[in-house]
């Protein structure tokens, strides 16, 4: 009898490292020849397992995979599609059709809940599968783990982002308010904070959905801000709430995503939102508004050494402990965990997938400045050796 396949997808909203996780779970599967079979991949998750559309994942070279890897998105395409327990049942019986004793889903927490329920009725209906989940999420938002595969590089691309547009304000003056990636945790948007190398550089202000928003306040710290610095720098998570829990968004968004939540990255509402708040409270003439939306995630030649090395391993992990465990074992997740050294270092951890499965974690207090809309030196820490050195920028 053939040794079983493996099979791996992606889920959710790509990143700029998420194929190297790909690539380090085929690498490793594609060296286990006594052990796995075929290598496959579906074409935008789970939806490709119900068309029954695969790649044979054994036919690229390790060159065109290194290429791959070193690419950002999805390589395999994604999807947001988060199954019924009766829809896991046909996906289990598909993956028998194709003789599939491996199965590794790369996403998030909805995709992580997608294992758990694959594998616990592989479990209860005898079938000998191994299910692993592969952790991604530019949000950094999945509980027990330090930090995410894909935060990193996005945010290192906002870091550089407000530390060219601190120098194009500091040129023009007035107000600059930018939209950041975040519908429930500020992790990213806190990311801004690593562009500062001067005292009175931006952001100046930096709002997340961990702390309440208030419009009058926002207006008030504006304007101290413009007395303080003469400009005004601004970071806001599209996933700002009000005094009462509701998003700012709901104010004006109306579209909502494939899992009924209000549509924050398509759209530049929130931050024209803002700026007329700003021109009709503060008076100020010159403001202006980016969303930076989906750039965060894919752009090409600005991912962080050490999320891409990081992302790899997790994929590599990943398929390492399935091989090292018999095949009744439930569905584990890969933890990325900070050792306590005076170095930067993680050690890489299997857990239960349960650990991540739905819900998420959100910025510490710890990382958030009781005082005032800033982050901590305790965040800048955390996030530094994540995101790696940035381009410098001098001043005459």
């Amino acid at each position: 009898m053939p040794a079983p396949a493996l099979l791996v997808a992606q889920s959710g909203g790509p990143s700029m490292v998420i194929n190297q996780s790909l690539v380090g779970a085929v690498l490793e599967a594609r060296a286990a020849t006594d052990r796995i079979g075929a290598v496959l991949g579906a074409r935008h998750g789970i939806d490709g397992i119900f068309k029954r559309d695969f790649i044979d994942l054994r036919a690229p070279s390790d060159e065109q995979l290194e290429q791959v890897a070193a690419t950002p998105s999805s390589a395999l395409g994604s999807c947001r599609h988060k199954p019924t327990p009766e829809e896991c049942a046909e996906l289990l019986n598909i993956l028998q059709e194709q003789h599939v004793g491996y199965f590794f889903y790369i996403g998030g927490n909805d995709s992580a809940d997608t294992a758990r329920i694959l594998a616990e009725q592989a479990q209860a209906r005898g079938v000998p599968l191994r299910v692993g989940h592969i952790p991604k999420t530019i949000d950094c938002d999945l509980l027990g783990n330090d930090h995410t595969p894909g935060y990193g590089s996005a945010a290192r691309f906002v870091a550089c982002a407000f530390r060219g547009d601190d120098l194009d304000n500091r040129a023009l003056g007035g107000v600059k308010i930018n939209v950041v990636m975040g519908r429930d945790a500020g992790f990213l948007t806190a990311a801004s904070a690593l562009a500062r190398q001067r005292p009175d550089d931006g952001p100046h202000l930096i709002y997340v959905p961990e702390r309440p928003f208030s419009p009058d306040r926002f207006c008030a710290e504006v304007s101290d801000a413009l007395a303080r610095f003469g400009r005004c720098v601004i970071a806001v998570s599209e996933g700002i709430r009000t005094e009462d829990g509701q998003p700012v968004a709901a104010l004006f968004a109306t579209e909502r995503d494939s899992h009924g939540n209000l549509q924050l990255s398509g759209t530049g509402s929130l931050g024209d939102y803002l700026a007329k708040l700003v021109r009709e409270k503060t008076g100020v003439k010159r403001v202006r508004a980016d969303t930076f939306g989906y750039l965060q995630r894919s752009f090409p030649g600005i991912a962080s050494p050490t999320d891409s090395a990081e992302a790899r391993a997790v994929g590599r992990e990943a398929v390492r402990y399935a091989l090292s465990t018999p095949a009744d074992t439930p569905a584990a997740t890969i933890l990325i965990r900070r050792k306590d050294t005076a170095d930067y270092a993680v050690e890489f951890v299997p857990a239960p997938v349960q650990t991540v499965a739905k819900n998420t974690r959100s910025l510490p207090d710890a990382f958030l400045d009781p005082a005032r809309p800033d982050v901590t030196d305790a965040f800048v820490r955390f996030a530094a050796p994540l995101v790696g050195p940035l381009p410098p920028a001098a001043l005459l």
